[in-house]
């Protein structure tokens, strides 16, 4: 990867997650931003938003992050919050496997919907339960493969995992939005990349660690 020539940059980016109710979609997301868990269910009735700053490389990556409702009725509200995304993180109970089958569903979606552009992030949670693991490890790694995403373990509750999954996702958005950046060939300096990627140029300004989370 080149070095430095990002250095002025910023990308924003939307990261949709979807899955259904109870894998802890909340908990994941918010152990990211807030470092904070709750042992009691939180229902997400429509969606939530969060945002995260981090620089990776030298590039400040500003994350809009939508928690989306998993129950059945809000499916057909599903678009509204994914339209337009970068990256989606699918997430499933490792003791549910019907829950895993559902995310299955939600890829087809997307990629119907998005495109192969979307970058894909699916995620096992609740390891913390793995003597109830109902879905094999080599089941769910190989299905990730074969749809083009990357696939990891967490616990929301323990903190494990959760960084690893956001970080190589933004890596993967950012080499998405050059590429497509240069495609353009240059026309605007403060010009949108495909999909609502912001790239601006901005004055240098206090560094977003990847700390530091803004709701």
């Amino acid at each position: 990867m080149a070095g430095g020539q990002g250095t002025g940059r910023s990308f924003s980016f939307k990261v949709v997650l979807l899955g259904e109710g109870c894998v802890g979609k909340t908990s994941v997301v918010l152990r990211y931003c807030e470092n904070k868990f709750n042992e009691r269910h939180i229902t997400t009735l429509q969606a939530s938003f969060l945002t995260k700053k981090l620089n990776i490389g030298g590039k400040r990556v500003n994350l809009a992050i939508w928690d989306t409702a998993g129950q059945e009725r809000f499916h057909a509200l599903g678009p509204i919050y994914y339209r337009d995304s970068n990256g989606a993180i699918l997430v499933y109970d490792i003791t549910d496997e019907d829950s895993f089958q559902k995310v299955k569903n939600w890829v087809k979606e997307l990629r119907k919907m998005l495109g192969n552009e979307i970058c894909l992030c699916i995620v096992g949670n609740k390891t913390d339960l793995e003597a109830d693991r109902h879905v094999s490890v080599q089941e769910a790694e190989e299905y990730a493969e074969s749809v083009g995403a990357q696939h990891f373990h967490t616990s929301a509750k323990l903190d494990r995992g959760i960084e690893e999954v956001f970080l190589d996702l933004c890596k993967r958005m950012l080499e998405v939005a050059q590429v497509e950046s240069s495609r353009a060939d240059g026309t605007s300096r403060h010009g949108t990349a495909r999909r609502g990627v912001q790239i601006v140029d901005d004055e240098p300004q206090g560094q977003g660690g990847s700390g530091g989370c803004c709701s």
